[in-house]
């Protein structure tokens, strides 16, 4: 049976229910508010107040409850009063999140033993009535001084008041956050970096995996992605941009300066410049602005077995991989002439050495590059195809249209909220 805790490390708490007192689940902890306060002298450091939680409820979206509506705090659930306002959570003032800003700090230990990461915090009731403050750190000590032989690893809890202050820190690294995030998908990052301070975006962009952070950009708004890439050094930005999709990194190149832009696409690889500066050629709007220039492409004589392999690949989106698309070689855009596109599911009714060239649907028109969005838009819905195939004047495949980058175009630019701020996930993106 669970106990009713007057003290608890709040990383126990990250990912527990929350509900209200008639049992209904109201959420998941995602983290804690704490007040940062000055001391009453100087030299005299007050614990931080909790003032409240941040709960993820129903659409990814979190919300401020406030610590008076707790009413229980044990390892296995959190109970509130229910009365919780459903208003997108936004940091006021001196409010500081736990695990957002203050895990992964670096802080003096006052001892003089050197420097520590704070690696999680403890909470706990302060008084009579009911108030909680976090009262104690533990910490990883990175740092020996004195003489004094230490093991660099060594883990130890103390209280607030025997460390520094670590709102005064400098850079803040990532490890934790990112460890604590391994599992979610690129777009609920993107949803949590798009609430943070710009000093701690760059934190965890800096540390993210070039991969890992390709596909957070591509979920972000274009403010937060043009912030985090230009204040990324030159040959990360790059190398950022070659991971992207060609379409995604185009739509990102053109919201800069053309002369930044014009830097990167020189520093790019020669393979991946073309594309972009093929893209960056269409007039906006048309299906060649649009289309990614890298879709499944397979000569007619390939075999089922060997369309099945591509579509298997990682990196391919779901949308992407709803068809292989059928051209005489060269296969890389533009290709030779374009045969016609076969569906996943037609793939999947055939023994794998069938060739694929007797398997096309000839019945799906492809599109020109120069076709409008409209058109484009109109030829997916009334086939209900998730991707169309895109040609120049020449009839060879230049490239292919996805039901997410229509989206992305019809829809208005803060598509990502909705009008109380509440995310909206992406629709057609990669999984982790």
């Amino acid at each position: 049976m669970s106990t009713n805790l007057s003290k608890i490390f709040v990383a126990r708490l990250i990912g527990l229910d929350v509900f209200d007192p008639l049992g209904d689940r109201l959420g998941r902890l995602r983290d804690v508010v704490v007040l940062l306060r000055p001391g009453s002298k100087p030299s005299v450091r007050t614990r931080p107040l909790v003032v409240g939680l941040v709960v993820e409820v129903l659409g990814k979206k979190r919300v401020f409850v406030p610590m008076t509506r707790v009413t229980s705090i044990d390892a296995e659930q959190i109970i509130s009063t229910g009365l919780v306002n459903l208003r997108r959570f936004e940091q006021r003032g001196a409010e500081t999140l736990a695990v957002g800003e203050l895990f992964d700090r670096t802080v003096v230990l006052l001892d003089g033993s050197g420097t520590a990461t704070i690696e999680d915090v403890a909470m706990e009731k302060s008084n009579n009535r009911g108030d909680w403050v976090i009262s104690q750190l533990f910490v990883r000590r990175s740092q020996a001084t004195g003489g004094l032989i230490r093991r660099r690893n060594q883990t130890l809890v103390v209280d607030w008041e025997d460390a520094d202050d670590p709102s005064n820190a400098g850079p803040q690294p990532a490890t934790q956050w990112i460890a604590q995030h391994e599992e979610d998908q690129a777009a609920d990052i993107a949803d949590e970096l798009r609430d943070m301070p710009d000093k701690r975006k760059l934190e965890i962009a800096a540390e993210l995996q070039d991969e890992r952070l390709a596909d957070v950009l591509e979920e972000l708004p274009e403010d937060d992605q043009v912030f985090i890439l230009t204040h990324l050094d030159n040959e990360r930005a790059v190398t950022l941009l070659a991971e992207m999709d060609p379409d995604d990194a185009t739509d990102l190149l053109n919201e800069l300066p053309e002369a930044e832009a014009e830097r990167f696409i020189t520093m790019m690889e020669p393979e991946d410049a073309e594309d972009v500066r093929r893209l960056r050629e269409y007039e906006e709007g048309t299906a060649g602005s649009l289309m990614t220039p890298v879709p499944i492409v397979l000569p007619p004589e390939a075999t089922v077995a060997e369309a099945l392999a591509h579509i298997r690949q990682e990196e391919v989106i779901p949308a992407a991989a709803s068809a292989v698309l059928v051209c005489r070689p060269p296969l890389e855009t533009p290709t030779g002439k374009y045969l016609g596109l076969v569906h996943t599911q037609r793939l999947l009714r055939y023994p794998p050495p069938e060739a694929i060239g007797n398997l096309i649907d000839r019945s799906i028109e492809p599109v020109s590059d120069q076709a409008s969005l409209a058109d484009v838009a109109r030829e997916l819905a009334t086939y209900d195809l998730t991707i169309l195939p895109v040609v120049n004047d020449q009839d060879r495949l230049v490239g292919a249209v996805t039901i997410d980058d229509v989206l992305d175009a019809l829809l208005p630019e803060d598509w990502r909220t909705y009008d109380d701020g509440t995310p909206v996930r992406k629709v057609g993106k990669r999984y982790e």
